[in-house]
């Protein structure tokens, strides 16, 4: 006996197509370590991320400029690590900048691969920066020539970070072997930012390397939301208006001077008692009336009672 077409179940297409989207990956699963726990959130990624966005483009500038070549740097990731892990995936010789991280405790790392700092030093002495070369420490001249650059990516790095922390790194050594770089302990946990370097049409691994202890509470301040209640509000424009008010009552030091005289320094050393020293204030001009060096008012000489004083008087014309 044969069904009537109505009865006949027919594929439920649009249901299995929504399926088959929802299964779809756009990543393979990452197991997730317990005894690691993550403590890098998205929100701290995301202002890591921008913070060095603007490292990479002024680092693409420093680059290009000191090595007279077509460069690149892009950021490759953002990570938490623990140092022995992050010490493993560098190679057995790379060049390693140690910076202090001031007002950060602990110290920074800022590597670059062997191949890639000599291929800048061949770049900035003239060379074609070939990817033939040597695996060994720089010279003392090699070291002076890359030490302007990392001077200058690491002023970029400041520039770049001010919006999370006033970073003022200072190199302290260069490492050239990872194993014997005493940066951090071990198990200690970093943040490490994988970028990549391309010189002409090669690429390079380049890597920043910062304590995330010392990292962390400037990513919470800079990650924490401003005050926008009725209530901060009131309290910051009263706490603004009574340092204003304050401002009004410090002393100052205010000093009323004749303008000041050059003197030939053997004009000096011959001075004796009852010697006169012809000042360069002219004897109509009035005195001026400085602070810290700065003139903003002229007065004349006087006194008021018992004490001297001075009369504030219009600012006279430069006679030309």
């Amino acid at each position: 006996m044969s069904l009537p077409p109505s009865t006949i179940a027919q594929p439920r297409t649009g249901t299995a197509s929504g399926r088959g989207r929802r299964r779809t990956r756009t990543a393979d699963p990452v197991a997730y370590d317990f005894r690691r726990p993550i403590q890098l959130s998205r929100e701290h990624q995301r202002i890591l991320q921008l913070g060095f966005d603007g490292f990479a483009r002024q680092a693409t500038t420093v680059f290009t400029s000191a090595l007279r070549s077509v460069c690149a740097v892009s950021v490759v990731g953002i990570d938490q690590r623990s140092y022995a892990e992050y010490v493993d995936s560098l190679g057995a010789a790379t060049y390693m900048t140690k910076f202090s991280a001031d007002p950060m405790p602990g110290v920074g790392v800022l590597e670059i691969p062997l191949d890639a700092t000599m291929s800048c030093v061949d770049h900035m002495l003239g060379g074609p920066g070939s990817g033939d070369q040597p695996q060994r420490p720089l010279t003392e001249i090699e070291s002076g020539v890359i030490r302007g650059l990392i001077d200058r990516l690491l002023a970029e790095m400041r520039y770049s970070l001010s919006g999370i922390v006033g970073l003022e790194p200072t190199v302290v050594g260069v490492e050239y072997s990872p194993q014997f770089a005493q940066v951090a302990g071990a198990a200690d946990v970093m943040v490490v930012m994988r970028l990549e370097l391309r010189i002409d049409d090669r690429a390079h691994r380049m890597t920043v390397c910062l304590p995330f202890s010392g990292l962390l509470p400037h990513l919470t301040a800079a990650a924490a939301p401003a005050p926008v209640s009725n209530r901060e509000r009131a309290q910051r424009a009263q706490a603004a208006a009574l340092l204003q008010e304050q401002f009004q009552t410090v002393p100052v030091d205010v000093t009323v001077r004749f303008r000041s005289t050059s003197v030939d320094p053997a004009v000096l050393t011959d001075l004796r008692p009852g010697d006169v020293l012809r000042l360069a204030h002219p004897a109509s001009a009035p005195l001026d009336v400085t602070v810290e060096d700065t003139t903003f008012a002229h007065a004349t000489a006087g006194a008021q009672g018992p004490r001297l004083a001075a009369l504030i008087v219009s600012t006279p014309k430069e006679t030309s």
